[in-house]
Formats: structure tokens, sequence, C-alpha cells
């Protein structure tokens, strides 16, 4: 039986194995975390997050295949596959205080998983991540001085709050980045077979590491341009008599934009956008683009705009937004 590890029972660990461990019932899925209370929620009638549909697979596969623990250290050492889903904010201090993501939790990980496997691993990327993330952490893992093969894949999420189990259940992609060697394409496949227990073979995509790491940085700050966008003509709506609904419903109608993000907001609606672009923003900077980072960082300040204005009640209550990820929501009742 092939064993899969998950260190990180949040928003995107959590749901994410559930359904691999539903799709896949050959496969026993276990999701770590160091927080006892977190755990103990996944292991009981309430679960620590809302998403519609998620109650009724963690309960058809819990105890079964589907295992949610603190024992951190003997689940890493005895998995075949190590996905890593822990949290990676905006540094606020150091070099790159205020864009650079925080790295803390992910070479903690990596470390961890250095020390304690006493096999060959497959790593994988599952938390958003600079490009080049994968570099340092394979000098992390590789210099372990006990002759322990690690491959490391990156697997971005592209999950909606509200929508995360129907996202996992039907994905418009999965993107597996590997390193281009026989080792490599090896592991790519390894993880291209769990996935293909559902998924159908034509969605499921295959890149270089950093061409992976980069896609998830690149769709979030497509989908924030657009709603910066919506956002810009909103003003220009008010300062013109037009309505900024009419306007993003007509816009929204060619099939070349379509009416996804859209929606004139009082912002980007959650984190992750605004994280991703000042993450995007420092990799820019970091490669000489200065005015590839000037652009992104317009994207940012059209946001700002926003938030800081008033809106006229006749254009309308603006339409709450959310980010393409998993957020923590209260049951409904």
């Amino acid at each position: 039986m092939v064993k899969i590890c998950c260190i990180g029972a949040g928003y995107v660990g959590g749901p994410t194995m559930a359904v691999i461990a539903l799709k896949c019932p050959s496969i026993e899925v276990a999701v770590v975390d160091i927080s006892v209370s977190r755990i103990a929620a996944w292991n009981s009638d309430q679960l620590p997050i809302y998403e519609p549909g998620l109650d009724g697979v963690v309960k058809q596969c819990r105890g079964k295949n589907l295992f949610f623990s603190t024992d951190v250290e003997k689940h890493v050492c005895e998995a075949d596959i190590v996905f890593v889903s822990v949290n990676t904010p905006t540094k606020t201090r150091g070099l790159g205080a205020g864009k650079a993501a925080d790295l803390t939790y992910w070479e903690s990980a990596a470390r961890m998983i250095a020390d304690v496997s006493k096999s060959d691993k497959i790593v994988v990327e599952k938390s958003t991540v600079p490009v080049k993330t994968a570099e340092a952490i394979e000098k992390i893992l590789t210099h372990n001085g006990k002759g322990i093969k690690f491959q490391i894949l990156s697997n971005p999420e592209f999950l909606a709050e509200g929508t995360a189990i129907q996202d996992l259940f039907e994905p418009d992609r999965v993107l597996i980045g590997g390193r281009e060697t026989p080792e490599g394409q090896k592991a790519i496949q390894a993880l291209k077979n769990v996935y293909a227990h559902w998924v159908p073979e034509g969605r499921i995509l295959t890149t270089n590491l950093w061409s992976a790491e980069l896609s998830k940085l690149a769709a979030n700050a497509f989908l924030a341009q657009r709603i910066s966008s919506v956002n810009a003509m909103s003003a220009l709506c008010e300062a013109t008599g037009a309505n900024i609904q009419q306007v993003s419903y007509a816009v929204g109608k060619d099939s070349r934009i379509g009416p996804k993000f859209l929606n004139a907001s009082v912002g980007f609606g959650g984190s992750c956008f605004q994280k991703d672009i000042l993450n995007l923003v420092y990799i820019c900077e970091c490669n000489g683009l200065p005015e590839v980072a000037e652009y992104w960082k317009q994207v940012i300040k059209i946001n700002d705009y926003q938030k800081s204005r008033k809106i006229p009640e006749t254009q309308g209550r603006p339409q709450p937004l959310t980010c393409a990820r998993v957020f923590s929501a209260t049951k409904p009742a």
C-alpha cells in the first residue's frame, strides 16, 4: 500500500487529503499537525473548517484509510509521498520584509523530514512558494548524510472558498512540476498515478519545477489584476454616470474575457492575492526586473485605492470577493 502523509492540517491540506483518500481507497493517507486542538477537531463531529461536502468526505474515509494525527515524525517516516502544506506568510522583518514569503515553516518541515526519514521519499510542495524554493529545500534534504534520496515536486493548489470539494472532484487542471531527470520524471509519474484515479489524463499537466512554482503566483496575480481592473472602472463609472454592474456584465459577455472575477468590490477579499502579488513583486526585483515589479505593484495600489475611497450608493453595494484558495468559514445555521 502506498502511504501519503501531509504536513499541515489546514485549509488546503485537510480537504485535499480527504478527497485523495476518498478517491484512492488503496492509499493510506495521514494528515499531521503539531496543533493538538486542530487534530482533535478533525477527529470530531465539528471539523475545524466548513466547506460544502467536506464533512461527508471526511466521515466516509476517517479511520479507514484517512487518519489525522499529531504523531508527525512517525507518519513522515513511514510515508512514500510527503505533502507539505504549511503557512508561507509575508515576511515581517529582515531582507524582503513586507513583500517576500516567509519560508520558516517550510524550512523547519524540510529539516524534520531529513532527520526522521529512513527511506527514499517524494516531497511535494503544496504551499504557495516563491520560484526556486525547491532548490533551497533540496539542499536541506540532500545534506542529511544518510544516503537517502529525495525528489521534490511542486503541486500547487487552485481552490476557491465555498467550492473547494467540487474543485478537487473536478479540477480545471492538476499541475505537477518536477526535475527534468529520469528520477524527477519517475516522481512526477508516481504523483500523476495518484490523481489519475479520478482526474482525466488531459487535465493533469506536467512541467518543470520552476514553471509549476510560478504558475500559482501567476494565476493569483492574473485574477487579482481582473479585480483591480474592474475596480478602476468602477471609479470611472461614478465619474461619468455609467453603472459598473452593467458595464462588467457587458464586458464579461465577451467570450475572450468571461464573467468571472469582474464584480466590483471594496478590495480583493481575503489575504492571499495581496500576499502572492507582493511575493511576485519581490521576485521581479531580485531578478533585476524593476519595470515588471512596478506593473504588479500598481495592481496592489488600485486595490488600496478602492478600499480607501467612498463608494456612492447609486453604484450598488459592492459584492465581496474571495481569493482562489480555501479560507475558514463559519458553518451556517
